[in-house]
């Protein structure tokens, strides 16, 4: 059974940093890309970044590059998102999910790619 659980999230002011992870069990990890998206209420869930299956290739959303950086132990079945430089837009549910369409060189963007997603985090940043 494919889980992926996400653990992180809480409350920081604007300014500040938080260090999301995506913990994969249950399937071959190392072959695929893991990605994260982000939901604010009323909003639809969006990219927000993602890795390729060897670690080499990143994709961000226009709106956190530069401010987050996502990365992958493959060893530990685990995808880290650090971020810092936080902003009140930054509020939403964070999720992690995973592309089983194996040896992608990108990252896709589009929620619908994706086969499994982990509960959820919520990261709020305060004004």
């Amino acid at each position: 059974q494919v889980q992926l659980v996400e653990s992180g999230g809480g409350l920081v002011q604007t300014g500040g940093s938080l260090r999301l992870s995506c913990v994969v069990s249950g399937y071959i990890f190392s072959n695929y890309v893991v990605a994260w998206f982000r939901q604010a209420p009323g909003k639809e869930r969006e990219f927000v970044a993602g890795i390729n299956w060897s670690g080499v290739n990143t994709k961000y959303a226009a709106s956190v590059k530069g401010r987050f950086t996502i990365s992958r132990d493959n060893a530990k079945k685990t995808v880290p998102l650090q971020m810092n430089s936080l902003k009140p837009e930054d509020t939403a549910v964070y999720y992690c999910a995973l592309d089983t369409i194996g040896y992608r060189t990108f990252p896709k963007e589009l929620a619908h790619e994706y086969d499994y997603w982990g509960q959820g985090t919520q990261v709020t940043v305060s004004s």
